[in-house]
């Protein structure tokens, strides 16, 4: 592998609207970005049907056509857009930063901004896959909207369940939150909230068995756990809450990270522990997890790249 190494000023691990913005301004940049989209180019929005709260597309916009465009952007201005997978690291502080792509491809940046994002914990239901972005959604921020005055359910017993749960009783007309045990993991707080809300309505004890309907969600038939009861719900939206894993196992050896695996950076920036390697998007990003978020970071990233790279120069 060593004898035909590639040596690039700027690589770009991940797609999705952190990567394809980051590939953006470095382009402008002049810092002719190469970037690897992964598993999933494009990011979780390929999966996503109509996006409605992006600044900018009035009458909303389909997530893949979204993630086309940004893709086309990126290219336009100079990004190398490549499919691979990068499966090994070996970062250093000031670099070079050592990659391998697909098992046999080395790369040497130096400078390195990781937009792998996180991906949602599902049910690993086979109706749930049947019917994602059809009625199953696993963010309530971005797709509550569209069940408006509906009935709906939501899986999950931590804070971010709590929140998005309340989050939905202010725009649909029951919530029904399914907890797997007979008590949240929430704060007391979240707790207190979600039980004082009119029309949430909590079944403790209760799981999913199957979600219901053929094209689109009408239904979800659940059971009690400790009586083995079952009963249908009648529904049109099925939220998925129960937490979600960052994609950043490979870059554990290197860089901080708490206790979930997002990777920890500087307040106010996007850099790393390690000089040289930058974290935007979901991969870093626990809280907001929204396309816009992400993006604004994927420029962050870039600006900061770029401004690390030039006073390396100037040394």
């Amino acid at each position: 592998m060593s004898e035909n190494i590639e040596k690039i000023e700027c690589l770009i691990i991940g797609s999705g609207p952190a990567g394809y913005t980051a590939a953006i301004y470095a382009a402008r940049a002049d810092m002719k970005p190469v970037v690897y989209e992964g598993l999933q180019p494009g990011g979780q929005l390929t999966i996503t049907t109509d996006v409605e709260n992006y600044p900018g597309y009035p009458d909303g916009i389909m997530g893949p056509e979204m993630m086309e465009n940004f893709k086309k952007q990126a290219v336009r201005l100079g990004a190398d857009v490549r499919f691979g997978l990068i499966t090994s690291v070996k970062f250093k502080d000031g670099g070079p930063q050592k990659v391998i792509v697909d098992g046999s491809h080395e790369i040497e940046a130096k400078s390195v901004i990781i937009s792998t994002g996180a991906s949602a914990k599902w049910l690993n239901l086979p109706s749930e896959q049947r019917l994602n972005g059809s009625g199953v959604s696993a963010c309530a921020v971005c797709d509550g909207f569209f069940y408006r005055k509906q009935d709906v359910a939501i899986v999950g017993a931590g804070d971010t369940a709590c929140e998005e749960a309340t989050y939905l009783s202010k725009i649909c007309n029951k919530v029904y939150m399914l907890v797997r045990k007979d008590e949240f993991r929430a704060s007391k707080a979240m707790q207190h909230r979600v039980l004082n809300t009119p029309n949430i309505e909590v079944l403790f004890n209760t799981e999913t068995d199957e979600i219901l309907g053929d094209k689109v969600v009408d239904g979800v038939r659940v059971f009690n756990n400790t009586t083995g009861e079952k009963k249908e719900l009648a529904i049109t939206g099925f939220f998925v809450a129960i937490g979600h894993t960052p994609n950043t196992e490979i870059f554990k050896p290197f860089l901080n990270m708490d206790e979930q695996g997002y990777i920890i950076t500087e307040k106010g920036s996007s850099r790393t522990n390690i000089e040289g390697v930058f974290c935007s998007g979901d991969a870093q990003d626990k809280i907001y997890r929204q396309a816009v978020t992400a993006a604004g970071s994927g420029c962050m990233a870039a600006l900061d790249a770029e401004r690390w790279l030039a006073s390396k120069e100037s040394v």
